[in-house]
């Protein structure tokens, strides 16, 4: 059930708006800005994550504003986008960490 919900966060650009609006509600224009993405390719990667139910949209004004699906979405991909920073040592260490300090 959860592979078909996270393979949209395995393309680069998805994951990245994902990231954006971990941080708050944006819109179209603001993610284009903070991705560096043009407006159709940003179009393009919302429309996969709306169809897989991990963002939302709401109309205010003109313009169309962007969201996760829920609160609990953002803290596991920022964590999984920290892990990625990581060294491959501190990549070994997080991951023999007892889960229960993940996120602490």
């Amino acid at each position: 059930m959860l592979a078909p919900l996270l393979k949209p966060l395995s393309d680069e650009n998805r994951l990245m708006i994902v990231l954006t609006l971990a941080t708050g509600a944006c819109s179209n224009k603001k993610l284009q800005e903070t991705t560096g993405l043009s407006q159709a390719l940003v179009s393009h990667h919302v429309a996969a994550l709306r169809e897989a139910q991990l963002i939302s949209v709401r109309a205010e004004g003109r313009s169309n504003i962007y969201e996760l699906c829920c609160e609990q979405l953002a803290t596991p991909v920022q964590w999984l986008a920290h892990l990625a920073t990581l060294t491959p040592e501190g990549q070994k260490a997080c991951c023999t960490a007892p889960l229960a300090t993940i996120g602490h």
